[in-house]
C-alpha cells in the first residue's frame, strides 16, 4: 500500500525517501497546464464534460478540479488570491470562446477588445475605459504584457510608485484566505499557498497589468537597467515590500496557520537559457538579505516551507538560494547550461528540494515521441527522487501545443514507477 500525500510529501521534504515521488500538477502558476489541455485531459479521463475556468488567465491556466486531481494521482492543490493578474475579481464566471475555438469559463469583469489585426486586448480590472495592460496574439494561446512605461524623471521618482500593488493585506482578504484554507483542512493533500507580496522584482509583475495607471519603473527593460543604476531607489522598494509582507505573513498565519505547507514565496527569475541574469555577489548584495529575512520569519514563526520559482541557467546561484533560506526551488530546466540533474543532486540535493524538472518541456515533451518521454520521465525521477527531495512536475507549465499523446506518456510513466 502506498503511503499517503502528505507523508510521501513529508518524506520528501526532508530528504528521506518517500514511497512514490510527490506530484504536482496545477497548485502554482508556474506548475500548470494551459487550459486546452486540461480540456482533454478531461475527455481522456471521461470525467464529466463542462468549460474550464481559466484560473490564470495571463498564462491561460486551466483549473484543475478534485476529480481531474484523483484522476491523475495529483498529490499538491494550490490556492490562490481572489483576484487574477489583471486585477479581476475570481468570480461571477461567463461562458467565453478562445481564438482557437474552445469554449471555457472567464471571471465575470474579464472584459477584453478586438484590435484590428484580431488580437485580444486586455484591460486592468477588465475596465476598457483606460489603456489595455496585455494582448494575446491571434495565433497565440496566452497574453503578452504591454509596455506601458512612463518616461522616467529621476528627480520625481518616488518609491511609493512601485509599492502600490504590495499594500497591508485586508480584513476581507484574510476572510478570504481563511476560506480556502478552510476548504483543504482534511489534511488529504499537500497545500500550496500563493499569498502575494514577497516576490522581489518579478519580472511578470514590474509592468503592474492590474492597475489602471501604473506609475515608476514599469517597463521591462528598463527595470533591468534599474537593478544597475538605480540600486539604492530598488533596495528601498524591497526593503519596504518586504516590511510590509511580513507584517501581512504574521496575520495570515494567524488565519490560515498549519492548513498550509508550502508558501509560493517568489518567482523572479534570475537565469537565460545559458547564464545568469547577475553574478552570485550581485544577487547577495541586492536580493539575498530581503529573501533572508522572509525566509527566516517564516520559519521561525510558522511550520511553511518556502518556495522559489526561478528558470534557467541557475546552477552558479543554487548555493545563494540555499543560503538565503529557501526550501524549495523550482523547475530543474534540465536543457539550460549547466543544469546536469545527476551533479545537482550530488551538490544540493540535501540541502535544497527541486520541484519539477520531470520532463523538458523545450525538448522531448514538446518534440519527441511518447517512447522518448516516458524514458526522460523515468530517469527524471530515478536521478532526482532518490533519498527524497523532489517533487514531479514538467519544465514549467504545459502548453497548449504540446502533443496531447506525450501528456499520457508522461502520466503512465509516472504511475508505472
Amino acid at each position: 500500500m502506498t503511503a499517503s500525500s502528505r507523508k510521501n510529501f513529508t518524506e520528501t521534504i526532508n530528504h528521506r525517501q518517500p514511497d512514490r515521488v510527490v506530484v504536482d500538477f496545477g497548485s502554482t502558476g508556474v506548475t500548470g497546464i494551459h487550459i486546452a489541455i486540461v480540456e482533454k485531459l478531461r475527455n481522456y479521463y471521461g470525467l464529466e464534460k463542462r468549460p474550464v475556468k481559466a484560473v490564470e488567465p495571463y498564462q491561460m491556466l486551466g483549473e484543475v478540479e478534485s476529480d481531474l486531481i484523483d484522476a491523475m494521482g495529483i498529490d499538491v492543490v494550490g490556492l490562490f488570491g481572489a483576484k487574477n493578474m489583471f486585477g479581476v475579481p475570481n468570480e461571477d464566471w461567463k461562458l467565453h470562446k478562445t481564438l482557437w475555438g474552445q469554449e471555457v469559463l472567464f471571471p465575470g469583469s474579464f472584459n477584453y477588445t478586438y484590435n484590428s489585426n484580431g488580437d485580444i486586448l486586455m484591460y486592468p480590472e477588465g475596465d476598457t475605459t483606460v489603456p489595455p495592460s496585455a494582448m494575446m496574439p491571434r495565433s497565440g494561446f496566452f497574453f503578452d504584457a504591454l509596455d506601458r512605461q512612463e518616461p522616467v524623471d529621476d528627480a520625481t521618482l518616488k518609491v511609493e510608485d512601485n509599492l502600490e500593488e504590495f499594500g497591508h493585506i485586508t480584513p476581507a482578504e484574510l476572510q478570504y484566505w481563511k476560506r480556502q484554507a478552510d476548504s483543504v483542512r482534511d489534511g488529504s493533500k499537500v497545500v500550496v499557498a500563493s499569498f502575494g507580496g514577497t516576490a522581489l522584482g518579478d519580472i511578470a509583475l514590474v509592468p503592474a497589468m492590474n492597475l489602471k495607471h501604473p506609475k515608476g519603473i514599469r517597463g521591462v527593460e528598463e527595470w533591468y537597467i534599474s537593478t544597475l543604476i538605480r540600486e539604492d531607489f530598488v533596495r528601498e522598494i524591497y526593503d519596504r515590500q518586504t516590511d510590509i509582507a511580513l507584517e501581512n505573513m504574521k496575520l495570515l498565519w494567524e488565519t490560515v496557520g498549519n492548513a498550509v505547507d508550502v508558501v509560493f514565496t517568489c518567482g523572479t527569475d534570475f537565469g537565460t537559457q545559458n547564464s545568469t541574469f547577475c553574478s552570485p555577489e550581485t544577487f547577495d548584495s541586492l536580493w539575498l538579505p530581503y529573501y533572508r529575512k522572509v525566509n527566516d520569519w517564516i520559519h521561525s514563526n510558522t511550520t511553511w516551507k518556502t518556495f522559489k520559482h526561478c528558470c534557467g541557467a541557475i546552477e552558479p546561484l543554487m548555493s545563494n538560494f540555499i543560503e538565503a533560506g529557501f526550501d524549495i526551488i523550482n523547475p530543474v530546466q534540465i536543457n539550460a547550461a549547466g543544469m546536469d540533474p545527476v551533479k545537482l543532486k550530488k551538490e544540493y540535493g540535501d540541502k535544497i528540494v527541486f520541484w519539477g524538472g520531470g520532463v523538458d518541456t523545450q525538448g522531448a515533451f514538446a518534440f519527441g515521441t511518447p517512447a522518448e518521454v516516458k524514458e526522460q520521465v523515468r530517469r527524471q525521477c530515478e536521478i532526482l527522487n532518490r533519498n527524497g527531495g523532489f517533487v514531479f512536475n514538467t519544465v514549467h507549465n504545459i502548453q497548449a501545443n504540446v502533443p496531447f499523446e506525450n501528456v499520457v506518456a508522461m502520466l503512465e510513466a509516472l504511475s508505472e514507477l
